[in-house]
């Protein structure tokens, strides 16, 4: 069976961590699903690892629909959860529900995603009420980039803890199935994963929540750019992909490939009747 927001929730219930990575193709999906993660997140991340943008914010409606009709393709039994792009959902009640029906009508995913509190606790109950599951994200949120002094750790100090953990509680009351907390002091994700019922996701927020996700280039060391520290590499497939690209490379100019064993055959007699 797929999983589902009852999944999630059954998983928090009987003390069950819950595995979660991105994905934004057919292949990546196919390949995570196989291996039992819970569920895959095609996150706006897509915009920097697989666009080469500076950050979350320029990915457009198509660009994550078109990436998440493939996920999908690929994941038969995780869940598949989308994220809502920068002003899809910002700007009113009425354009989060449309922009969130488009996403899961086109895609076939079973959830949206979507960053923020309090202040986006209309637009989650609205996309709620409209029968599509919604999965929050509070902490470091990247399409807030401009509002933070940089990709740094929120909740440090007690305005700030306490103003995620009222958040915490209003988007769990606006009814989101889940909640993401990045990049926050483990403590605080411990504090409001005891405090809510429904499950945390946490990445980079400690041992403490009910679930991980990680950003699947990050984990196999594809992205060689920066590392944020949360990240623990399980591979290092990036410099093994290196390593292939010029060993092909190489045996290209030197003739070595492709040998015979890679062609396809046909009989002299054939090839003599074109002259």
């Amino acid at each position: 069976m797929k999983n589902s927001v009852i999944t999630f929730q059954k998983a928090k219930d009987q003390q069950k961590k819950i595995a979660m990575l991105t994905a934004y193709d057919y292949l990546t999906a196919k390949l995570l699903d196989e291996s039992g993660v819970d569920s895959i997140l095609v996150g706006d991340s897509l915009g920097s690892v697989m666009l080469g943008y500076d950050s979350t914010l320029p990915v457009t409606m198509e660009e994550i629909i078109h990436h998440g009709k493939a996920v999908v393709r690929g994941a038969k039994t995780a869940m598949v959860i989308i994220d809502m792009p920068f002003m899809s959902y910002q700007t009113s009640a009425y354009d989060a529900v449309v922009n969130a029906g488009r996403i899961i009508k086109e895609t076939g995913a079973s959830a949206v995603k979507l960053e923020g509190g309090a202040n986006v606790c209309p637009q989650i109950k609205a996309i709620v009420n409209s029968s599509i599951p919604v999965m929050a994200h509070l902490g470091l949120t990247p399409q807030s980039i401009n509002m933070f002094d940089g990709y740094r750790v929120q909740g440090k100090d007690a305005k700030t803890a306490q103003k995620l953990l009222d958040d915490a509680k209003a988007v769990e009351e606006a009814g989101a199935f889940a909640l993401v907390l990045e990049c926050m002091p483990s403590k605080l994700a411990k504090l409001i994963t005891e405090t809510i019922k429904i499950p945390t996701i946490g990445i980079g927020a400690g041992s403490f929540c009910d679930g991980q996700v990680l950003v699947y280039q990050d984990m196999l060391g594809i992205n060689q750019s920066t590392t944020p520290k949360f990240v623990k590499k399980y591979a290092e497939i990036g410099e093994q992909m290196k390593k292939a690209f010029e060993s092909y490379k190489k045996e290209v100019q030197e003739g070595v490939f492709p040998s015979v064993e890679f062609e396809y055959y046909v009989a002299d007699e054939i090839i003599e009747k074109l002259y």
